[in-house]
């Protein structure tokens, strides 16, 4: 949805959605943004969820001089950004969402700060909503690792498990600073060599974690015979404050490209039938395998991701191919022309009949831009 209308610098859009793509374009570009008329359809509760405004609190310790308004229903927010300052930052957000969504806006800021940041955050590390940290850390930090070109000072280690409702988990992610990102020019998956696992147990019987490896592992050695998924038991002072368990896949091709897929168990509060661990491990599975099935050369959640270093790489082409688009990347897409004014060619590669991978599969699509070359003002040239 393009801005209604701008005042100066400063865009002005409207609703709820996309509220995450928006603020982390802002602090990026340096633009201001209003947002108006947040849910005022909601009767029960207009205006910004609880999570929204730990975001938005997340991304004031982040950085210097930020400026934050809201009117006193929360359906209205003026953000006005500082600047990227990272370093040493924790966090306890919300548990509405998962740790997840708090660290995509990391993940995407981090390169930029003018000290390599270093943050502990506090909440659900496994929930339905948000990617999962394990999730994160094969699929984000791949494609992260691939603009960085070093991964020296990049980690997301998870120091305590915390499922919802109530969470009680801990994270810790670091990340180095960059002057700038360079061009990319990938357009080959590969295939898909190895699987790995995680299956994770909090407060449950470890019955439960071995039950959803064996179904899960039943499913994928039918394709490929790597295949090795661990177990996570957590008892006592790290297994947070709710009972649960669940799974994350990571699919990794021969040109180190990482597919990723979650599964988690149901709470009590979405429904009073509890989950099977034998399903649970076959949907993930199958989930994987629509992941790969999908293709291109990155994660289908991380498409928007590849598009944000793209943009703001070296005044070079960029190149990257990627599977069928998510409505998510579609909008992001339309955010960066909005704040950047960085226009994306988009088209379907043509599949070579004599090559019969590149017929397998969902359609492609190949993504091009020109980079602005985007430089982080705060870091010393050495």
């Amino acid at each position: 949805m393009p801005p209604i209308s701008q005042e100066g610098n400063c865009l002005i859009y409207r609703g709820s959605n996309f509220l995450k793509q928006r603020l982390v374009l802002s602090c990026l570009s340096g633009k201001p943004v209003k947002i108006t008329q947040i849910r005022v359809d909601d009767e029960q509760a207009p205006g910004l969820r609880e999570y929204e405004i730990s975001l938005i609190r997340l991304l004031d310790k982040l950085t210097n001089g930020t400026k934050i308004e809201l009117n006193p229903a929360g359906t209205s927010v003026m953000f006005s950004p500082g600047l990227l300052h990272g370093g040493p930052l924790q966090h306890d957000c919300c548990v509405q969402r998962g740790i997840g969504y708090f660290l995509d806006a990391l993940i995407a800021l981090g390169p930029f700060c003018k000290f390599p940041l270093q943050c502990t955050l506090r909440g659900v590390t496994n929930s339905k909503d948000s990617p999962s940290v394990d999730h994160i850390k094969g699929a984000a930090l791949s494609l992260l690792k691939r603009f960085l070109l070093v991964d020296e000072g990049l980690e997301l280690r998870v120091v305590r498990r915390g499922v919802a409702p109530l969470g009680g988990g801990e994270v810790y992610f670091s990340c180095p600073v960059r002057k700038s990102l360079r061009a990319i020019q990938f357009q080959e998956q590969g295939m898909v060599k190895r699987v790995r696992g995680t299956v994770y147990a909090c407060k449950v019987s470890p019955a439960m974690a071995n039950r959803t490896v064996e179904s899960a592992k039943g499913c994928m050695l039918k394709f490929l015979p790597d295949v090795y998924i661990y177990t996570d038991q957590n008892r006592g002072k790290i297994s947070g404050n709710s009972p649960g368990f669940g799974i994350c896949l990571l699919a990794e091709t021969t040109d180190g490209v990482c597919f990723a897929a979650d599964c988690i168990s149901n709470t009590r509060e979405e429904s009073d039938t509890p989950s099977i661990p034998e399903d649970l491990g076959r949907d993930v599975a199958m989930r994987l395998l629509d992941e790969i099935y999908r293709g291109g050369c990155c994660d289908a959640a991380y498409q928007w991701l590849a598009a944000l270093y793209m943009a703001l790489g070296q005044k070079h082409v960029s190149k990257f191919l990627t599977g069928p688009l998510s409505t998510y990347t579609v909008h992001f897409l339309q955010h960066l022309r909005d704040f950047f004014s960085v226009t994306f060619k988009l088209e379907n590669p043509d599949a070579d009949d004599d090559d019969e991978d590149d017929v397998r599969g969902a359609q492609k699509v190949l993504l091009t831009c020109v980079g602005i070359g985007y430089t982080n003002i705060s870091k010393r040239v050495l």
